[in-house]
């Protein structure tokens, strides 16, 4: 094949020899890492742009090469930052990152609007566009999935991140973030506690993993799985995102009442956006200078101007605790969960910023993402209390429900595949990762992963051609899981639950998500030797007040693996878990026998 270089971006013609020699990759691919990494830039750059559907159009065609072409600029600018030293060059790199980043998407987001192509593909060409990244519209459908895209999951208990390739739907990896419980309570403990949130940037290379009880965002590059840099913020932070500019990272301190602004290039917090009490996560409009910020602890969303830093509207919720939101790619909609009250709440994304409709989603409604494809606009909303997840079929004030999949244990973090034909579904209680076929809405594959994870994000594009198997390491211990299902004893009311029982070593976390009890109540979880009346001898785990809609999640650490399950213990020896009210004796909920 011809090699060839379209010239005229700022960094991608730099290094002329380099893209266009047609001996120069192997002349340089071993001399450094820094070598290896710009030639990889090249030859994803020359394959984009060789692959480009030619419609004969020229405007079309133009955007349709320029936008691999500027990306290969990202890439390299990227390596420079990675590798070089002088403060001038890396200044220079990191606008480029910026500026040409913005570039694309002003040419994804224009070649949208142009009028079809009448002209058939150049024979061999790909049919698959340039994919979208997150929150954007593409050069028509997105590209399918890839093996370069990647699945990642916060998983809270391991203190990992999980990474997925979606075309083999396997699990690579982890990265390890932390250590387990007890050794992470440790005095002198310098790693990452109950990894949870998690965003990624617009150039889709860097992922900001947020850790609540060590108050930091870590950052890692998507590319080498390499951890960059730790950021450490305010109390309790939740979720973090990148500004669509790439410029700040933007973490919720749910522990306090502001959003911490990040510099990505300096790591350090820049400034402090003032909402209310208890800010969950934030999302910004594709286009619009605004952040959406619900709350888990006071009802109401704040809409943050990112030009100001100010917030401009305040809207209320219909009850207090948010923990996760989604915006429409047409930045006419946001979603947002309230896990509390087992809704969803859709509010339009621009003034007068009110809410559309309130829909009754179900007990432990966790997270939401936004889907489009060839079927038309939904919402996947995840469910954790009846583990399933629900799809809405999107139609402003009057979404309609048009199918419920049974997931598995505590479906908690969801989120879509560039092109929108998967979604991906973290199940907390199950230690895995569950993906849909949106078309037909159903299961296609169940990943094991970390334990209990929380955030899920699909990134397309994440990583360079090749196996991107660097820096990870195999679960280990985190494999080491049971999961039990709690059930209702005959004439009691329609409770149930799910157990997860995760090792940590010497010890072992229990977490149980019951849901169907009476709104407002307290309980107790017990840890008993026989499952019928009287239960034997009985000691106390946890007490747990449910939420209004009668559900709630608690936890329990102890050496309980080998008591709960009879394949690790003698039958003499096995324990049971059972829930009664707080000021009874009287059971609502009973340990299933079935282990899996």
């Amino acid at each position: 094949m011809k090699r060839f270089c379209v010239f005229g971006a700022t960094v991608s013609c730099l290094l002329g020899a380099v893209a266009c020699g047609e001996n120069s990759h192997s002349s340089h691919r071993k001399d450094s890492p820094f070598a290896e990494d710009m030639a990889k830039s090249m030859e994803k750059m020359n394959k984009g742009m060789m692959g480009a559907r030619m419609t004969g159009d020229p405007d079309r065609d133009f955007a349709a090469m320029m936008i691999p072409h500027h990306q290969g600029a990202v890439d390299m600018a990227r390596a420079e930052l990675t590798y070089g030293k002088d403060p001038v060059l890396r200044r220079l790199a990191q606008e480029i990152a910026v500026t040409q980043q913005q570039e694309i998407e002003v040419m994804r987001r224009h070649i949208a609007t142009l009028p079809p192509a009448t002209s058939a593909p150049r024979p061999g060409a790909p049919t698959s566009p340039q994919d979208s990244g997150p929150g954007g519209t593409a050069t028509g459908p997105t590209a399918a999935v890839s093996g370069e895209d990647r699945v990642y999951t916060s998983d809270q208990t391991s203190n990992t991140v999980s990474v997925i390739n979606p075309a083999t739907n396997k699990l690579l990896g982890v990265i390890r973030l932390g250590d387990t419980v007890p050794g992470a309570l440790s005095p002198l403990y310098k790693g990452q506690l109950l990894v949870h949130g998690m965003g990624f940037s617009r150039d889709l290379r860097t992922l900001a993993v947020v850790s609540i009880a060590s108050n930091s965002v870590t950052l890692i590059d998507t590319a080498t799985n390499k951890v960059k840099g730790v950021v450490y913020i305010g109390r309790s932070p939740h979720e973090a995102f990148f500004t669509p500019d790439g410029k700040e990272v933007w973490a919720t301190v749910r522990g306090q009442n502001y959003v911490s602004v990040i510099d990505p290039v300096q790591m350090r917090e820049k400034r402090r956006v003032t909402t209310a009490n208890g800010p969950g996560m934030v999302l910004f409009h594709p286009s619009a200078p605004y952040a959406y910020v619900p709350s888990s602890f006071t009802p109401q969303v704040n809409v943050v101007d990112t030009r100001t830093y100010q917030v401009i509207a305040r809207v209320p919720q219909a009850s207090p605790f948010s923990p996760n939101l989604s915006v429409s790619r047409d930045g006419k909609e946001v979603w947002f969960t309230l896990k509390d009250s087992g809704k969803t709440q859709v509010m339009s994304a621009e003034p007068p910023f009110r809410i559309l409709t309130t829909v009754n989603t179900g007990p432990i409604t966790n997270h939401v993402t936004l889907v489009d494809n060839v079927n038309g606009k939904f919402a996947y909303v995840s469910v954790g209390g009846e583990n399933n997840v629900k799809v809405y079929q999107r139609n402003g004030a009057n979404p309609k429900q048009i199918a419920t999949i049974p997931v598995g244990n505590l479906p908690h973090g969801v989120w879509g595949s560039g092109d929108g034909t998967r979604v991906y579904v973290g199940l907390e209680n199950q230690d895995a990762v569950t993906a849909i076929d949106t078309l037909t809405n159903k299961i296609i594959s169940t990943i094991p992963v970390g334990q209990q994870p929380m955030a899920l994000t699909y990134v397309p594009r994440a990583v360079p051609p090749g196996e991107g198997t660097d820096n990870l390491q195999p679960l280990g211990s985190a494999a080491k899981a049971d999961h039990l299902t709690m059930i209702a004893p005959p004439g009691g009311q329609q409770a149930h639950a799910t157990v997860s029982v995760n090792a940590m070593g010497a010890l072992d976390t229990l977490e149980i998500a019951a849901s169907g009890l009476s709104p407002g109540k307290t309980y107790t979880l017990w840890l008993v030797t026989s499952r019928t009346p009287p239960f034997g001898h009985k000691q106390q785990l946890a007490t747990f007040t449910t939420n209004i809609a009668g559900a709630q999640i608690a936890q329990a650490i102890g050496p309980l693996r080998e008591a709960l399950t009879p394949s690790n213990a003698s039958r003499d020896q096995q324990r049971y878990l059972l829930v009664t009210p707080a000021d009874s004796d009287t059971p609502v909920l009973i340990q299933d026998g079935s282990v899996h």
